[in-house]
């Protein structure tokens, strides 16, 4: 007979390789060893939050939650790789096996696992953006809709439109009602497509990138016993970043935590700055609403920029009604105070940061550890041309190529067409932005053109009539559209607006382009607002043949930094980014610009209080990526094309300061 022999707890606590409370400051430490439960780090920025994190999951493994046990979601898979790897020099051991990566990457690796569940095979694809367009044209051109006549939404709209659903979990007619007006007499059709897309989908077992979250969450919700699977697996979830998570990812999060309740969620409710592209601002805000008991961690120190910095950065963000107050304190040694500079007019605003970007050289400061930031890429045009001139090389990280951007092109296409009627790529680019004329139409309509131009060359006041002339060759629905460029062309050349391309490019926009953009783009109004910046811009040139040679030298010059930039990532170069692609770095100098009201504060943000406060984080954001300098730049003066008034007034946000924080600079 064998004798059983009942070991008791030894009611001790578990012995730790990792010195958390010598290796951690005091609030890190609290909140990398917390109890089971649900706990929200607001972790201030530059005060170690990814640290904090790699700590917390290390200290659940060595008190004895096994790794597989454990999910971290973050919002970059090399955030998560880098967590992975920190954890596995932490633990001195090969990486451990917990579940981590972004929101997709575990959507997808769960949906392999039960994808029939929800009428899929395992062996699914994922569609890029590209594939979802074809299979969306292929869904319109079955409808029984002329897309041509109604100007039906493109496949690029109709993804964003679709995704914008997923995003904010809304229906899509309240989506088309509040967002996308100009399409309320299509949105039978649109709901319709929205079915057919999806039916195909699954019937080609193919799913988009939203789909991997959007059928994640309904495998939960429809399946009771994979939920329970998952639920139970799960003891700890922690979330990276979780003030940037959408509505649907935070229901995941509150369905996959609703059975241990053991979730920790860590991010910076002041540096919630992309609601514009679907992050729920609410996720973090009334996380302890919907777990009853969160503990609240708050991590203040600051290791990045000098006290002067972060008193300036605390009381900037100090007027936001809807935050988690915290203070942000530093450990560095005192420095210089942030500086308040007024410049005439843009290009004294470049001229001032050309010349203090090469003073702080000379003093030893490399360009690649100053950035200048900016809410709006044109903000920086004047920027450009100034640090060309004076043979500063900079890099541009503000998305996309900006002048290879299709509503760009599309305006200046016209311009170019004007100054150039042999211009082949311009004129049919023009003549395809209006509505039944696709390219086989652009084709003829080009070559009876040309014919005429030929033949009767004259002057390009002769253009109107040219266009006139090839209406045979029109399409009987879109004459009117094509009566309506000529019209515009008349306009553009008279005697008032021939010399003004700012003015030229408003009669664009106002005769059909802004229509053509609200039914093209899903971002419409974002590009408008662009397009008159671009007129802004144009102002100051004497002839639209100097604003068009600028505009292609600026453009061959952002080609220029973009690909040096690639092919030499080490070479020394000022950075000049957009605030919200700056997020998550730091410099040691940095320059804000355009900090006028309307501008910096964005005038349409300034419509409602959240967008207010939204914007008040943006700032914060930009003032809190710098270490040691921070110039606060605003002009006093600015060419609006005879658009609004140009005499601006510095940004709301510079008055909210206390004068005694910062110190203001005259130029001479």
């Amino acid at each position: 007979m064998v004798k059983k022999y009942k070991l008791k707890p030894s009611g001790g606590s578990p012995e730790f390789r990792i010195d958390y409370r010598n290796e951690l400051n005091q609030q890190q430490y609290e909140a990398a060893t917390a109890p089971p439960g649900p706990s929200l780090v607001i972790a201030g920025a530059g005060a170690g939050k990814t640290r904090t994190l790699t700590y917390r999951v290390a200290y659940l493994m060595e008190s004895g939650t096994r790794p597989d046990r454990i999910l971290l979601l973050t919002f970059t898979n090399k955030a998560s790789r880098e967590m992975m790897d920190r954890v596995s020099s932490l633990m001195q051991m090969p990486r451990p096996g917990f579940w981590g990566g972004t929101f997709h990457s575990i959507g997808h690796r769960i949906l392999r696992l039960h994808a029939e569940e929800i009428g899929f095979t395992p062996e699914f694809t994922i569609m890029d953006r590209e594939d979802a367009r074809d299979m969306l044209k292929t869904c319109i051109s079955r409808m029984d809709v002329d897309t041509r006549a109604s100007r039906f939404p493109k496949a690029d709209l109709l993804i964003n439109l679709f995704s914008l659903q997923v995003n904010l979990a809304q229906p899509l007619e309240k989506i088309i009602t509040e967002k996308y007006e100009q399409f309320a007499g299509l949105t039978s059709e649109i709901v319709q497509l929205f079915h057919d897309y999806s039916e195909r989908k699954q019937q080609s077992n193919c799913m988009d990138f939203d789909d991997l979250l959007i059928l994640w969450l309904k495998l939960m919700k429809n399946s009771p016993e994979v939920l329970r699977t998952y639920q139970e697996k799960f003891e700890a979830i922690l979330v990276d970043e979780y003030q940037d998570t959408n509505f649907v990812q935070g229901e995941i999060v509150d369905t996959l935590a609703a059975k241990h309740r053991n979730v920790m969620v860590v991010g910076d409710d002041s540096q919630s700055i992309y609601g514009w592209r679907g992050a729920n601002f609410e996720n973090i805000i009334s996380f302890p609403e919907r777990f009853p008991g969160t503990r609240i961690y708050k991590i203040e120190t600051n290791y990045r920029s000098t006290p002067e910095i972060l008193h300036y950065a605390n009381a900037a963000i100090a007027a936001n009604l809807r935050q988690y107050q915290k203070t942000l304190k530093p450990v560095r040694d005192s420095g210089m105070k942030p500086v308040l500079v007024t410049t005439g007019n843009p290009s004294e605003q470049a001229q001032f940061v050309s010349q203090r970007v090469l003073e702080l050289r000379d003093e030893g400061i490399e360009l690649d550890e100053m950035a200048v930031l900016y809410r709006s890429h044109f903000h920086c045009l004047e920027l450009q041309m100034e640090l060309t001139s004076r043979n500063i090389p900079f890099v541009i990280t503000s998305g996309i190529r900006f002048f290879e951007q299709a509503h760009i092109k599309d305006v200046v296409a016209l311009l170019k067409v004007l100054c150039n009627p042999r211009d082949e790529v311009s004129f049919k680019r023009v003549t395809m932005l209006l509505p039944g004329l696709g390219i086989k139409t652009a084709d003829r309509i080009w070559a009876h053109f040309l014919e005429l131009t030929q033949e009767n060359p004259g002057g390009r006041e002769q253009i109107p009539d040219r266009l006139t002339e090839v209406i045979p060759s029109i399409p009987k629905k879109s004459v009117p559209a094509w009566t309506q460029l000529i019209h515009t062309t008349r306009q553009i050349l008279t005697p008032e607006n021939a010399a003004l391309p700012g003015a030229q490019i408003h009669l664009v926009i106002d005769a059909f382009y802004h229509d053509y953009a609200h039914k093209s783009f899903e971002n419409a109004q974002h590009r408008l607002d662009e397009l008159d910046e671009l007129a802004n811009f144009a102002g100051q040139f004497e002839s639209t043949e100097e604003f068009l040679g600028q505009l292609a030298l600026l453009t061959e010059l952002e080609n220029e930094n973009t690909e040096v930039s690639r092919q030499n990532n080490d070479d020394e170069k000022i950075r000049l980014s957009t605030v919200h692609q700056a997020k998550g770095l730091e410099f040691k100098v940095v320059f804000v610009i355009m900090m006028a009201e309307g501008l910096f504060p964005n005038y349409r943000a300034l419509e409602s209080e959240d967008g207010r406060e939204e914007e008040r984080r943006l700032f914060y954001v930009s003032v809190t990526r710098a270490k040691d300098q921070v110039y606060l730049i605003w002009p006093k003066f600015r060419e609006t094309s005879g658009y609004g008034n140009p005499w601006q007034q510095p940004a709301s946000f510079l008055l909210e300061v206390p004068d005694d924080l910062y110190e203001e600079w005259e130029l001479d």
